[in-house]
């Protein structure tokens, strides 16, 4: 495991909490909208950042901070390392979100019963159906992720399931379908997909807001709360 980008001081990562956020590189899928394409395609190629740098910073100021965000990549795909990472952060006071696309449902499930994170944000990326579509890998068996989503929908811990929307991917159908899948979540965000210079694969589009809305509008019947996130 390897930090490849760790970010100071945020009040968007942990929502309610001012945080610091660390990314891990590497991951194990390929979603075409992912603006983190040197952290999934070419970790090797980013420079990384010692631990006990980053710890170092967190001691010195776990009295200013709440918490710390885990992201990627994908944090989960290096249990034993990012445990003892967990671990070490918490032994400091500090509260754990930890970003995930659910594929190791057994880790989230050992991380909550040791009460090592307080937080979890699990990205859905798109209808069961169409799930390969958006992760770049054909014919994707979603049993993981549906495993992680089932433990969440029942288990003690704050979370939240989120969507990055893209007009080329995800249609009302889409929608209606994640909403039977996730019936009875706390929370759902609907994230507007944003253009940058590391995108995995360039040229893809955002919904407009009205549309954004008329999704929001289709979940409401299954979900507690949906809202949007990056809508201008």
């Amino acid at each position: 495991m390897r930090i490849q980008g760790f970010n100071k001081t945020t009040l968007l990562d942990y929502p309610k909490h001012l945080a610091s956020t660390i990314f891990i590189g590497g991951c194990n899928m390929r979603c075409p909208f992912c603006h983190n394409s040197s952290l999934v395609l070419h970790p090797e190629a980013v420079p990384a950042i010692p631990v006990d740098d980053v710890l170092s910073h967190l001691n010195k100021r776990k009295n200013v901070l709440d918490g710390v965000c885990i992201t990627g990549g994908e944090p989960t795909l290096f249990a034993d390392e990012l445990t003892q990472l967990i671990k070490s952060i918490k032994d400091l006071g500090l509260k754990i979100k930890l970003d995930t696309n659910g594929t190791n449902p057994a880790l989230l499930k050992n991380l909550v019963d040791n009460k090592l994170i307080d937080y979890i944000a699990l990205d859905i990326k798109n209808s069961r159906e169409n799930y390969g579509l958006s992760i770049g890998i054909k014919n994707y068996n979603t049993n993981k992720v549906n495993e992680s989503v089932k433990y969440l929908l029942t288990s003690p811990i704050e979370y939240e399931f989120r969507t990055t929307i893209v007009k080329e991917h995800h249609t009302s159908r889409d929608i209606l379908s994640i909403g039977q899948w996730i019936k009875g979540a706390n929370s759902y965000y609907l994230q507007s997909y944003k253009d940058s210079e590391d995108i995995i694969s360039p040229g893809l589009h955002s919904h407009s807001k009205d549309t954004l809305e008329t999704f929001a509008q289709l979940l409401a019947p299954y979900i507690n709360k949906v809202e949007l996130r990056g809508v201008d």
